[in-house]
This record gives structure tokens, C-alpha cells and sequence, in this order.
């Protein structure tokens, strides 16, 4: 049996998972990998038993260095007997992830002709009620900010300041219940591999005379001794990111206790409604256009935005605190929420 997973900070999870559980494959062969590695040591003539690929929205479905196919699903189905995959289009981020309609249409057909197929509807995640998970999709699939209901198990605020939001965060990290409470964005501002700009320390997010450390800044800092000792935790679980702000591509598959949520300026309300503006998107994946199997090229990036917050808003286990750039997103958010402050006074 194999886990597969295309996703960084999740096959770190996972590999520590099955190494504490002891979990080995009769033959020696790894029981956690990522798909191109999983296609590239395994045949069609040698099957595995099961293939369980986690988040199989992240597949790819054009070639990629390491990855010379078309479709990375359908060769991993040549190499198992079964295979289980856990799929969300809504989690799509980026324009090499993207499923075209027919293919996904396809692969759902035969799933369903095997009577293989079945819907999840439930949100595991997220201590939260149905109405919580209503007002959230309200925002990141149908663009309109509704009525927030009371909820006594998930908390949900809105800030006025970056810096008050940040406070807020460190203050329930700071409870061992909640250690696992960070700050992440929309990817709105600048950050490449290499060094930042001479006049800068860090690639970071900036908002006014607010500024922090953006997606592992802080790691390059640490000694060799320091980095061995984090090599196994996910981004979440090292203790000098409670001091930087992550991305979809550092929390993507993985639960905070309380999410810190920056919607930056590519995410606006306008005419009443939740706007996403490319342009002010610095995820080139997500933006950048797509050619498909016909050879047309198409953007997808007003759709891939929405997914990113998304998949942002819906990372914290116990409450999610958010501050927006956009003044009038900001403000219609507060309005929402406090209407239900009132409710909770009135009762």
C-alpha cells in the first residue's frame, strides 16, 4: 500500500506518521511518496496492491521536470491494483493543477459506473456549524459575504490593523491548546528562492508601517544544528513561524489551531460582492495562462484565487481571525460580524 501526496508540508506529516507507526511495505518499498517518485520506481508489469493519493487535485496533469507524462492519475492507475484518490477542484491553486472539465467528468463517469464514487460533504477539519461552513463558502465560492450565526465552538473575528491581528494570534499561541495558531496571506506580495533586494532583510509582507518575515524567511537564519532538529516538522509546528506569515503553499493539507488570515489586495468587495483581481496576485502559478489539450491557451485566474482563500479560511481548527487590505472588503466583514456580536449581546 502506498501514500502518495504531491505536497511538500504534507508528505513531511505524513512520513513522520508512519515512521513513529512503524509502517514498512513487505518488499522494502517507501509507503509515503509523491507521485512522479511512485510513477518513476514502480511498472505497470508490477503492480501494488493500493494506492491512496491524498488531495488528488494536486496531481499534475502536463509534464514537469522530474515528470515526463501527461496525466499523472492515469499512471498511477497502471501501477495499482486499486486506487483510492481524495479529490476537491475548489482547492486548485495553481494553473498546472488545473482539471479540465471533460477529464474530470471522465474520471468520475467510470468511478461512478463502478459504483466507486461517493460525495464528502462534511467539514472534519473545522470544530465548526453547518452556518459557519455556510458563511465561508458564501465568500470563496459564491462571492457574497452573508449572515454570520452564532457558533459556539468556532470563533471568527475581524481586525482593523494587521498588527492588532498579529497580537491576537501570538496571544492564543501563547496557550499550549492553541500552539499551533499562525498568520498566513493571500500570495500578494513579492518572494523568490533566492536573496531579497539589497535595501531589504527579508522577502516579507508589507502593509503600511507593518512588516513580517514571509514564507520561511526566518529558516534560512538557523544554524545546522537547528534546521536537523525542525527537518521533520511541518511549517506550522516549527516554533519561529509564531514570527512570519505563510502561504497556501506552506499550510495547504494541514490544520491550525487558530488561523491568521491577511487577505491582501488581489481579494476586494465591490457592487456587493467579492471581487478577485489577478493583477495584484504575485502567484505567478496561478495566474499565468493555461493551454489546454486543444493547444488554446485560457487564464483560470480569477477562479485560482478563489480557491487560494479558500483553502486559507478554512485552516483553523478552533476560529479563524482575519484582516483585509481592501477597505470596503474589510468593513463589509466587520459589519457581518458584528451583527452577530449583537445577537450574542441581545441573548
Amino acid at each position: 500500500c502506498c501514500l502518495l501526496v504531491n505536497h511538500d508540508e504534507q508528505i513531511t506529516v505524513y512520513e513522520e506518521l508512519a515512521r513513529k507507526l512503524n509502517l514498512k511495505n513487505a518488499d522494502g518499498s517507501e509507503v509515503v511518496s509523491k507521485p512522479t517518485h511512485f510513477i518513476n520506481t514502480h511498472s505497470p508489469e508490477n503492480k501494488v496492491d493500493v494506492a491512496f493519493v491524498d488531495e488528488a487535485h494536486l496531481l499534475l496533469t502536463q509534464g514537469k521536470q522530474s515528470y515526463n507524462g501527461k496525466n499523472q492519475l492515469e499512471d498511477i492507475i497502471k501501477r495499482a491494483r486499486i486506487t483510492v484518490i481524495m479529490f476537491d477542484e475548489n482547492q486548485i491553486l495553481t494553473t498546472e493543477e488545473f482539471w479540465e472539465a471533460d477529464r474530470l467528468l471522465e474520471i468520475r463517469r467510470r468511478s461512478k459506473e463502478q459504483e466507486n464514487y461517493f460525495r464528502l460533504t462534511n467539514q472534519l477539519r473545522m470544530i465548526a456549524n453547518k452556518d459557519t461552513m455556510d458563511w465561508i463558502n458564501g465568500i470563496t465560492i459564491d462571492g457574497k459575504i452573508g449572515d454570520l450565526h452564532l457558533d459556539s465552538n468556532y470563533e471568527i473575528r475581524c481586525f482593523d490593523t494587521p498588527k492588532e491581528l498579529y497580537e491576537a494570534i501570538c496571544e492564543k499561541a501563547e496557550n499550549e491548546d492553541f500552539r499551533l495558531s499562525r498568520m498566513i496571506a493571500t500570495y500578494d506580495w513579492d518572494y523568490h528562492d533566492n536573496r531579497p533586494p539589497a535595501d531589504r532583510k527579508y522577502w516579507s509582507v508589507q502593509i503600511g508601517d507593518f512588516e513580517m518575515p514571509w514564507n520561511r524567511e526566518l529558516t534560512k537564519e538557523l544554524s545546522g544544528k537547528e534546521k536537523r532538529k525542525i527537518k521533520h516538522l511541518a511549517w506550522a509546528e516549527q516554533p519561529q513561524t509564531i514570527r512570519e506569515i505563510g502561504s497556501t503553499f506552506t499550510i495547504q493539507g494541514f490544520g491550525l489551531s487558530y488561523a491568521g488570515v491577511i487577505i491582501g489586495p488581489s481579494v476586494r468587495f465591490r457592487d456587493n460582492r467579492i471581487q478577485f483581481v489577478p493583477e495584484e496576485s504575485f502567484s505567478e502559478k496561478a495566474v499565468r495562462n493555461r493551454t489546454l489539450s486543444d493547444g488554446s491557451k485560457q487564464s483560470f485566474g480569477e477562479e485560482l484565487l478563489r480557491h487560494e482563500l479558500r483553502v486559507l479560511m478554512t485552516r483553523g481548527v478552533k476560529g479563524l481571525y482575519i484582516y483585509a487590505v481592501d477597505d470596503e472588503l474589510r468593513t463589509a466583514l466587520k459589519k457581518s460580524i458584528e451583527r452577530l456580536d449583537f445577537i450574542r449581546y441581545s441573548k
